[in-house]
């Protein structure tokens, strides 16, 4: 055998040895990598999940505005409702402003953010300038915690998929002596697709937020109008797709 043979022969041998050393390495690094990536995914949107409620529902709407309560003349409670016109109002808005800013992340356009402030203070700005909201260091997949941040680092974005939905829940039971104590909820849920320079997957991201607490003298009645101990109707906003 000539040695042009063997050069030729060594040389298909390293690259099927390269390419198989790659595949085993991206086997078993992106689901690592993956699981840093969502989990920066879903602490993002979880900041300004909670920021949009605090600012257009917690800081702008009184418990009293967002109940009907029924009491017979001896005082019972006979139904509690949703006031259904400020719920859908709010529950607009704040969906609307979570998907916004999202949007503004993911396109890079952080001086349109409407929490810029509680997002900086976690997330470096050139980063998101663009469109990266973390960047996971390749030594994660040794899982030595001391080489865990050698290697380059491998930025992730993410990108709105879906609708985005949210709606109000309520608990709702007894306290103390003939009285009813009732919890409120804003379920905030959106899908993102994480996305990675060789991988991308898409997650939903799930918020149960307390929003409003309220004590009503009366014992808790055995049927709530509307399934008050469940949801309020949901309200939809179809995220917008990129053309």
């Amino acid at each position: 055998m000539g040695k042009v043979n063997l050069l030729i022969i060594s040389f298909i041998l390293v690259v099927i040895c390269v390419v198989f050393i790659f595949q085993y390495i991206n086997k078993k690094a992106s689901p690592i990598i993956m699981s840093y990536a969502e989990m920066e995914a879903k602490k993002l949107s979880s900041i300004i999940i909670n920021k949009a409620v605090s600012k257009h529902i917690t800081e702008q709407v009184s418990s009293d505005e967002l109940f009907q309560i029924t009491q017979d003349s001896s005082g019972e409670i006979k139904a509690i409702d949703f006031n259904a016109a400020i719920v859908n109002k709010f529950l607009t808005e704040t969906t609307n402003s979570v998907q916004i800013n999202l949007r503004n992340i993911e396109k890079g356009d952080i001086d349109a953010l409407e929490f810029a402030d509680s997002v900086l203070t976690t997330y470096d700005k050139e980063d998101l300038e663009k469109g990266i909201i973390y960047e996971v260091s390749s030594g994660v997949i040794i899982g030595n915690p001391i080489l865990a941040n050698v290697g380059p680092k491998i930025p992730v974005k993410i990108s709105l998929v879906g609708d985005a939905t949210s709606n109000v829940s309520a608990e709702v039971e007894n306290y103390g002596i003939n009285n009813a104590l009732i919890q409120v909820y804003v379920n905030l849920k959106i899908s993102e697709q994480v996305i990675l320079p060789f991988y991308k997957k898409t997650i939903e991201v799930e918020s149960k937020i307390p929003v409003a607490l309220k004590i009503v003298t009366g014992t808790v009645p055995s049927y709530y109008a509307n399934g008050l101990n469940q949801n309020s109707p949901s309200v939809v906003l179809p995220a917008e797709t990129e053309e």
